[in-house]
């Protein structure tokens, strides 16, 4: 099959796509042709290398996809082929006391298709069956393979960690990227008084047609000045902050007493100056967030199916043009989600 592949850490330029081995499916594995999936930050993190990564190249990366089951193991019992269906990528063992007790997010073993093991930006895939979600036969590929990372992560930090509430105030900063986009449709949805930011007027004028009520272009002003002036000095409930050392200082100056700053990430660095007067004189709460539970996906994505939250995209693009992808994405291009889909189906 042709695949996209990483041969080693680096650049653009050691992103390929060719010839890969065909998948082997496993007892409880399905074997999916895949139609479409989504670049995400991650897979920007995995091409570069991280500290803790260790990955046997080439790499096939990719942690979003969608398609059409081909052939299914043995011990497969809730797909069968033909099904439609879309990939979500964190894998736990079912075993330790977290998965038995409800959460595998926390699993000790929990890792993510794509970025510790083989992802599913191929011809074909094969993915453990708990691994993936039916799609109804309305929804576009495009959106189906570019929804389920960033809308369970962004329904996962605001829903479930951060408990929003209807009728608080929330800032999401880089509203116009993946989860930031995912996070400003939750935050309205949820009945919040929503607070972005953006760094080009279109982004911002984008935001505001998903549901920001109020805006402001990071680059030209101080968001912590500008949040404390629209609240009567009083701050936010919640910010969600994936960016990390460019702007978690400023996260926490913007948090109301009692505030919680959610985090999934760090594409801006993962080890920033904090603040902690401000932190315990302020009584905040720092609150990190990984995916969703199968039962928080299946909420958020029944939204998504729908069409209550629709995922934007900036581009779409043949697998062989991934390295442009990422290009898009470190450039920060436009707005939403990049997809590539396999060059025979492009």
């Amino acid at each position: 099959m042709q695949a996209v592949k990483i041969t080693a850490h680096g650049g653009t330029d050691v992103i390929e796509y060719g010839e890969y081995p065909d998948p082997e499916v496993g007892r409880d594995e399905v074997l999916v042709a895949v139609k479409a999936g989504a670049l995400n930050h991650l897979d920007v993190w995995v091409r570069r290398g991280l500290p803790t990564l260790s990955l046997g190249m080439p790499h096939v990366p990719g942690s979003d996809a969608a398609g059409v089951v081909r052939e299914v193991g043995e011990d497969v019992t809730r797909f069968e082929p033909g099904d439609r269906v879309a990939v979500t990528a964190g894998v736990n063992c079912g075993d330790c006391e977290f998965c038995r007790h409800g959460d595998p997010t926390l699993c000790v073993n929990f890792h993510l298709l794509g970025e510790h093991v083989t992802g599913v930006h191929s011809e074909y895939a094969a993915v453990p069956e708990d691994n993936l979600i039916p799609v109804p036969d309305g929804v576009d590929w495009v959106t189906a393979g570019a929804s389920a990372l960033v809308f369970q992560t962004a329904w996962r930090m605001l829903i479930d960690r951060a408990d929003l509430e209807a009728g608080e105030s929330v800032l999401v900063l880089g509203a116009s990227g993946g989860v930031g986009h995912a996070a400003v449709q939750i935050a309205d949805y949820a009945g919040a008084e929503v607070y972005a930011t953006g760094s080009t007027p279109e982004k911002l004028e984008y935001a505001q047609k998903l549901g920001a009520d109020h805006v402001v272009n990071y680059e030209e002003r101080s968001f912590p000045q500008w949040v404390r002036e629209e609240t009567g000095k009083r701050g936010v409930d919640v910010v969600v902050d994936y960016i990390g050392a460019g702007t978690w200082q400023d996260s926490i100056k913007s948090l109301a007493k009692n505030g919680r700053l959610v985090t999934c990430g760090g594409t801006a660095g993962g080890n920033p100056q904090t603040d902690i007067p401000r932190i315990f004189w302020n009584q905040l709460r720092i609150i990190g967030s990984t995916m969703g539970t199968p039962g928080q996906v299946d909420d958020v994505m029944e939204l998504v199916w729908d069409g209550t939250f629709e995922p934007a995209i900036r581009k779409v693009l043949p697998m062989s043009e991934t390295a442009r992808g990422h290009e898009i994405i470190e450039g920060r291009e436009g707005f939403g989600k990049v997809v590539v889909r396999p060059d025979e189906v492009y």
